[in-house]
């Protein structure tokens, strides 16, 4: 299957232009100073969340901060999920400018690391999906229980503090091109500066008091960005570790039901890597897919369009002959 990164990928197979400018801080290595950035963006908002049962328990969660939490966690999701991956990495809908900036900033806001990083690493993740040169794959150190163990701690989390390895010039040359979408990646710290404030200040101005933007802060940033993170991080793990696996992929990705609603729709993985630019992931009956969905209505407000939505016909004939094998 040929995917828009294989085809951006052998474009600029013949000859790298290393002299384009780097679309995100610190180039094509991670710095010092980035690694401890990130270490700041995953360590703090999940000391959050582990402190989030106790203290629910202790002190509770107002209706005002669990609203916070939910609106900025799909906010973002969505960012993520529409924006990030089904729009700017597989091209699986045209968008009009507008809805492109805002997909692209809402993406930002789930601080999940700058756009066109984003992209490059997706692309070649889809180029040599479970195999070598795969970015995050969990069967990097073989197949046996301790290597998939190792694996998956490295799919999940330990992947990002790996020296970089993706040419962002390389795999989302056609965001680099584009000066608002590099300007918003390279704006990411200040997309996370608004993320983490805006449940706060909206917290603080409600209840008129610094103790109502503290638990505002607490869930509707701390918690959100760590369950998020989690989220997105266990597509590629888990859905690269079990799963149904009902459509024929040339990877190990597979459908994980009980992550569908919490990854707008991503955990339908197995769909996906056998149709990488079908703008719709969970294609079965009763499969939830809050992405699509909300594609469906950008294309009937006219925002979005050009949508690659799939046939029966294109379904069935990724289909497996035999019965759905699971991990």
């Amino acid at each position: 299957m040929t995917t828009r990164s294989d085809v951006l990928d052998d474009a600029r197979e013949a000859g790298e232009d290393t002299s384009a400018p780097s679309a995100t801080r610190g180039g094509e290595s991670k710095r010092s100073i980035e690694q401890l950035a990130l270490l700041l963006f995953i360590t703090v908002p999940f000391l959050a969340l582990l402190a989030a049962v106790p203290l629910a328990w202790g002190w509770g969660v107002s209706w005002l901060d669990l609203g916070l939490m939910v609106f900025m966690y799909y906010l973002g999701c969505h960012g993520i999920t529409i924006g990030f991956h089904r729009y700017f990495t597989h091209g699986s809908f045209k968008a009009k400018r507008p809805l492109r900036i805002a997909l692209a900033v809402m993406g930002s806001m789930a601080v999940e690391g700058p756009l066109v990083r984003w992209v490059a690493d997706h692309r070649k993740h889809h180029k040599f999906s479970d195999a070598e040169g795969d970015p995050h794959s969990p069967w990097r150190f073989g197949e046996t229980l301790p290597a998939l163990m190792k694996g998956l701690w490295w799919a999940h989390i330990a992947w990002m503090f790996d020296e970089e390895q993706t040419s962002q010039e390389k795999y989302a040359p056609d965001l680099i091109k584009d000066p608002a979408l590099r300007r918003v990646s390279r704006d990411f710290v200040y997309w996370t500066i608004l993320s983490l404030a805006i449940p706060p200040l909206v917290g603080g101005l409600v209840t008129m008091s610094w103790w109502g933007a503290f638990t505002a802060f607490f869930w509707g940033s701390l918690v959100r960005v760590a369950l998020l993170h989690h989220v997105t991080w266990s597509i590629n793990s888990i859905c690269h570790a079990v799963g149904k696996r009902p459509f024929k992929s040339r990877d190990k990705s597979g459908n994980v039901w009980w992550l569908a609603v919490l990854s707008c729709g991503e955990s339908w993985h197995n769909l996906h890597h056998a149709d990488p630019t079908s703008a719709r992931h969970g294609v079965m009956r009763g499969q939830i897919d809050s992405s699509a969905r909300l594609i469906r209505w950008f294309e009937k407000a006219g925002w979005a369009y050009d949508v690659r939505w799939p046939s029966a016909d294109r379904i069935d004939s990724r289909r497996k002959s035999e019965p759905s094998e699971a991990a």
